[in-house]
């Protein structure tokens, strides 16, 4: 099984939807000895069209040795659309491909317009030389079938990488949001901005205790200042990390309450007889500092 989790009954599967029959491939193996005589020239014809016409393709070729190595490797690309297999080991080649040309950021429209051109490149080169026969026509349409098929495998590939993109930035995100700060020896905070959705309150208790496993913390401040809504859902969420945290010996601290708040969880009928509360970051902090065993102190001048 590879990437896309493709095993032989999809690959089956695949194959018959793109009616890439056993008798396409074997008309694609006996044009290889066409495919070997035309590959530089339809190769090189491909680039001159894709460098020297579009600007925007230019800047993947920056340099003689950059060309010089995609020449190459389109060659051998090109001649594996004639080696008569469409196996796992050829889709995994392909998915190779595709997860190449999407990391170096190949648009995708740049990446079908090559199937197009080469498509045509190869059945102009084809027809000039064995002519507009029915036999021909075969030929390109067992061409064309293997083409579309790779065509759907670069597009997944594209597809699954931007999906794995997008969840790694969700999950950075979520991080950034979610921002644990040891404010002294044993005492942690984390700020609350923003609505506090399920997927979000389980992240908070999640980095909650980890945090205060890691640091052996005794107090967690809870600042929700910057939640705009506290509801009955948001007010769960709070209670249940607050009992999750004093399971661990840890004590949670409740801060930047607002009036609104206050009142909003008084006719919810909340029960914060488990949590400390404080309206302000900074008497929270005095007060976890008094649950440590510390204090904060004027300076006398």
């Amino acid at each position: 099984m590879n990437k896309l989790g493709i095993t032989e009954q999809e690959l089956a599967s695949r194959r018959a939807y793109f009616q890439l029959t056993d008798g396409d491939l074997t008309r694609l193996a006996a044009l290889r000895p066409f495919a070997e005589r035309h590959n530089d020239a339809i190769v090189d014809a491909f680039y001159q069209e894709l460098i020297l016409k579009h600007a925007e393709s230019r800047l993947f070729f920056t340099d003689q040795a950059t060309l010089q190595r995609a020449v190459a490797a389109q060659k051998r690309y090109f001649l594996e659309l004639f080696s008569g297999v469409a196996d796992l080991s050829y889709m995994e080649n392909r998915l190779r491909v595709g997860t190449t040309h999407q990391r170096i950021g190949v648009a995708p429209k740049w990446y079908l317009g090559a199937y197009a051109h080469y498509l045509r490149l190869i059945s102009d080169r084809l027809l000039a030389e064995q002519g507009p026969s029915a036999e021909t026509q075969e030929k390109l349409r067992s061409l064309q079938k293997i083409i579309f098929f790779d065509m759907a495998i670069a597009i997944e590939t594209y597809i699954a990488a931007g999906l794995d993109a997008l969840a790694r930035h969700q999950a950075a995100i979520r991080e950034l949001s979610t921002p644990v700060i040891q404010l002294y020896e044993r005492v942690l905070l984390l700020p609350l901005i923003g609505t506090i959705d399920t997927a979000r309150a389980m992240q908070v208790m999640e980095n909650v205790l980890m945090r205060v496993v890691e640091r052996q913390a005794k107090v967690i401040i809870l600042d929700i200042a910057g939640v705009p809504v506290v509801d009955t859902r948001v007010a769960n969420h709070l209670l249940q990390t607050t009992e999750a945290v004093r399971l661990l010996g840890a004590s949670t601290v409740l801060t930047g309450i607002s009036p609104q708040v206050a009142q909003t969880m008084v006719q919810l009928g909340v029960d914060l007889s488990k949590m400390h509360t404080r309206a302000s970051l900074e008497e929270g902090l005095e007060l976890a500092l008094g649950l440590t065993g510390r204090s904060i102190r004027v300076k006398e001048a």
